[in-house]
This record gives C-alpha cells, structure tokens and sequence, in this order.
C-alpha cells in the first residue's frame, strides 16, 4: 500500500491527516504498507503501526519497539522522533479502522456482511443467520463472543480477518458488534450489507455513563457511513425509538410477523412468511431472534423456504438456553444470561416449558456494571422458586460484596422463606446444591 494514498483516504477524517519524514531519515522511496498492527508485540515486518493511546499505556511510547520490529510506517497523533515516515492525524482511533480497510484492500465490499447489535441476543442471532446463509450456498463465517478474546476484534484485526475469510472463499459474515465496539471504532472502515438490532436494556453502564449514551452508541452502527440497510427488533421501546431515526433503508419486526408459535424447551415451531418453521432450539427469546435472522437473509435476497430450512438445521449455541441431558430425572439448562432481562427470559422459558419447579444458580461479574446486581437478584426472587446465588467471575473484587449487592435486590423483592435462598461463594458447590434436589428444574446462568 502506497503511502501517499492511504494518507489521501485519511484526509477526509475530522482534522485530516498529513505525511511527514521520519526523523533525521533522508529522502528515499516511500516503503509499501502490507498490514498493520495496533500491538508492538505483535509487529510483522512491513506493518503500519498504529499509536493508540489508552487508559493504561500510550501507543507513542512504544513505536520504536514496534520499528525494530519492522514496522516501515506509523499511524500517529504527534511526530516522533523516529526514521521512519508517520501519517499524522488528530485521533489515531478513527483513523485505525479506515487505515487497515485500505491497506487489507477494502474485504467488506467483497463479503456480505451483516452486523448484530443489542443487549442480548447478539450471538444467537449471528449463528442462526449462518446456518441460514450455509443452507442457502452462501459459506459463512462467525465474529462474535465465542470466536475471539473480544466479541469484536480492534479495527487492524477485523480487517486482517475479513480479508482472510475473502483469500478463502467465504462469501458471508455474520458478526456481532457491541457498543464498545461502536464506541471505539473498532468496526470503522467495514460496509455491513446489514445492520441488525435485537434489543436494549441496562448492561455496560460502567463503560456508559447513562441508558442514552448505550443507545447512542448502537445507533452509530444504523448510519450511512457504516450500513447500507437495516432489521430492527420493534418489540423493544428503544427498538421503535431507533426505526423512527434512521436514515437508511429499514425494515421493522416483532412478534406480529409469526404466526402460530409453539415455544418448547428443546424446540420451537412458528410461521413466517407463509411457511412453517421448526427451530431447534427452546425458548421464547430465541423465536426473536430466528425472527431477526430470517429477515435479514430475506433482506439479502433468500427465498423463505430455503430460510425456513436453514433454521430448522441451526444447533444450539453453546451456553445459550443449552440442555444438559447426563441421564438426570430433571432439566438443567445453561444459559449465559448476565443481564436482568436476559435472565428474566430465560427463568420464564424455563418456567413455561418445564411446569414444574425452577432453581436458579447464578452470580454477577466482579469490576463490571454493579447497578445491575440488585435487578438481577429480584428477577431471581420473582422468577425461580429456588435461588442459589454464587461466584461468577469475580475478577478483582471480592465476592462477598458482589453477592451482598445481589442479595439486596432478592431482599427488597416479595417475601420469600429462608431455605428459598442459599448463598454458596464456591460455584461447584452451589452447582451441586442445586443438582442434588431432583425435584427441581435448575438453571445454570452466567
């Protein structure tokens, strides 16, 4: 990749971009940029490396790791004193995503690329769209919470994977994209075919500081800049507020469009478009989201019956509304609800499908969003007859304080008796607690 090109893509950037000599470097030849990279630990000879400075360390500091490791060129926000040429910018952040789409030769306009936003829902919704767009001779790829150590990759790291799955042959991505994401640019410079919405509600609110600056940063996946056309989930009030503002091309769904749903524990039946749909897969939230994948492969032209198909093939998605069968008398279900209203569908899909008994072990993460741990300990009291509250992912904080600011939600909550409450720190032990009352369903959460 030319130099002088890729700072001509980066001009149209707020405060543009200029390219200046390195340091005490003679005038020579512009070397040619063949990837980048954000990581100096993660240099390959030939990259851009991309200074990006963070709450814990400052990319700057460390381009001239990142040039002994082979870096030809920097991505920056102020000169360095180093002999190599710099593209100078005024947020090196936004610049990342455009910067790697130019120097990987723009993948995502070689791809169908459908982008899944919301609370909850994102990683369902992205596989049963690929096991719709398989079905359909259409392979497909998978970004999202169970592929990467992010649930979207940094923007050089997207680019470099798009381009691959092109090298490959893919000709279809279905991803997730959170609000992080959104938030830090992570997904600029990639043209989604798609932009999806599932739904909204309170999660993240220790990366946003309010409801609104959450919506805000999904809504910035609904923009021309971003998405050619879009499939919002209506159902949700945040849904309808974002369908009235968009400015792309939208269609709209809900629970009007099915007919005849028939929602099981293992599987649900429904029709859409005319044709009856068998989803393998329990759960009135997971109907949703079959609605929403269907409609967007609809949208990028598959034929309903072929769709249809497609969902009835899907599998279930690890640790989402998973049944555990070891030959127990009981249904134990596994699902990784971790926020009030995932954990609010999946006890009452439980609940309506089992007609019996349902405990519920679950804990909320440690460093992360404490406002939703109160919330989540009365969705528990008034929607299991058995909760079992434990650790969860502690991180740094202790777990004692963790389960305390749960308990206070299950406290607040309608009257209970004492044994409809145990606290167990140790999460083997609260899982065995729960699986040694056979007379129960259980479900496992987080």
């Amino acid at each position: 990749m030319d130099l002088a090109r890729l700072t001509a893509r980066l001009r149209a950037l707020p405060g543009g971009a200029r390219l200046i000599q390195g340091a005490g470097a003679a005038p020579a030849e512009a070397p040619a940029v063949t990837g980048v990279a954000h990581d100096s630990r993660a240099v390959a000879e030939g990259d851009l490396f991309c200074c990006v400075p963070g709450a814990l360390a400052d990319g700057h500091e460390h381009a001239g790791a990142a040039v002994a490791a082979g870096a030809v060129a920097l991505l920056c926000e102020r000169p360095l004193d180093l002999p190599v040429p710099q593209i100078v910018v005024a947020r090196t952040r936004p610049a990342m995503g455009p910067a790697a789409d130019e120097v990987y030769g723009h993948p995502s306009r070689s791809l169908l690329v459908a982008g899944v936003t919301g609370t909850n829902g994102k990683t369902t919704t992205v596989h049963l769209l690929a096991s719709i767009l398989e079905h359909a001779d259409r392979p497909a790829a998978v970004i999202g919470t169970l592929t990467g150590a992010r649930t979207t990759p940094e923007a050089p790291d997207l680019q470099r994977l798009l381009a691959a799955y092109v090298a490959d042959g893919v000709a279809a991505v279905a991803m997730e994209v959170s609000s992080h994401a959104l938030a830090m640019h992570r997904v600029d410079g990639t043209r989604f075919r798609v932009a999806v919405f599932t739904n909204l509600s309170a999660d993240h609110l220790d990366f946003h500081p309010t409801m609104e600056d959450y919506f805000q940063a999904k809504a910035r996946l609904f923009t021309p800049e971003l998405s050619a056309q879009a499939v919002i989930d209506v159902d949700d009030a945040w849904g309808a507020r974002l369908a009235a503002q968009v400015t792309i091309p939208a269609v709209t769904v809900g629970r009007a469009d099915l007919d005849a749903v028939a929602v099981g524990l293992e599987a649900s039946t429904f029709r859409w478009r005319g044709h009856a749909v068998r989803l393998p897969i329990g759960g009135a939230h997971n109907v949703a989201n079959a609605l929403v994948a269907a409609e967007v492969a609809h949208r990028c032209g598959i034929d309903p019956a072929v769709i249809a198909a497609g969902l009835g093939r899907a599998v279930v998605v690890p640790g989402r509304f998973e049944l555990v069968d070891a030959g127990q008398p009981f249904t134990v279900v596994v699902d990784f609800a971790h926020t009030p209203d995932a954990l609010e569908h999946v006890l009452a899909a439980a609940s309506a499908a089992t007609g019996g008994r349902v405990h519920v072990v679950f804990g909320c993460g440690g460093d992360r969003d404490p406002a939703k741990r109160g919330p989540m300990g009365e969705v528990a009291a008034r929607g299991a007859d058995r909760v079992v509250l434990t650790a969860d992912n502690s991180r740094g904080e202790p777990t004692e304080v963790i389960i305390a600011a749960v308990r206070s939600g299950f406290d607040n909550t309608v009257p209970r008796r004492a044994e409809d409450l145990l606290v167990e720190p140790d999460r083997r032990l609260a899982i065995a607690a729960a699986l040694a009352q056979p007379w129960a369903d259980v479900v496992l959460s987080g």
